[in-house]
């Protein structure tokens, strides 16, 4: 036999069912409508309020929980799970925009990136998770025209310019 229902909510059920009806998200609708079925005693287990529901009862209980502790307020407001990466640190990070950015010794490619974190940092990163980092954080992408080649010579650059005038005036 599961666990009884024996949960008292503060709130009316008008304002449980006013409350329902301006959320934004299901998830929320949810917990709502668990608070709602608690106080009309709809269920005499939880079990099957969690089957009603669509959920495990676990999550169930945890929201439970969260009332008692916090209130409707803390129920109904759901936080973002915004982590910041563990395996790239911010140093790392400092270091790959550097690199990204250098016109002279630019990643020659995704797989370049992860050997060139591996032999700095001795961090092992996926090519997957490299490149999903770069085209993120760098708007990298694999086919992204350089602004000059890595191996031009400044000097040649500049004596063409001055051979090529009729160009220029044109």
């Amino acid at each position: 036999m599961g666990k009884r229902v024996s949960k008292t909510i503060k709130e009316s059920l008008s304002t449980l069912k006013s409350l329902r009806r301006k959320q934004t998200s299901l998830q929320k609708e949810k917990r709502i409508y668990a608070l709602i079925c608690l106080k009309e005693d709809r269920f005499s287990t939880r079990q099957e309020l969690a089957d009603h529901l669509g959920m495990h009862i676990r999550s169930l209980e945890k929201w439970l929980v969260q009332y008692d502790a916090h209130g409707i307020e803390d129920l109904v407001k759901i936080k973002p799970k915004r982590k910041g990466s563990k395996i790239i640190t911010a140093e790392i990070h400092k270091g790959l925009g550097q690199r990204v950015n250098d016109a002279k010794n630019p990643f020659r490619g995704y797989w370049d990136a992860q050997q060139w974190v591996k032999g700095q940092y001795d961090v092992e990163v996926s090519y997957h998770r490299i490149r999903e980092y770069l085209i993120k954080h760098f708007k990298t992408k694999v086919k992204r025209p350089r602004k000059s080649h890595i191996q031009k010579d400044p000097q040649a650059e500049e004596a063409f310019f001055k051979t090529a005038q009729h160009l220029q005036g044109a």
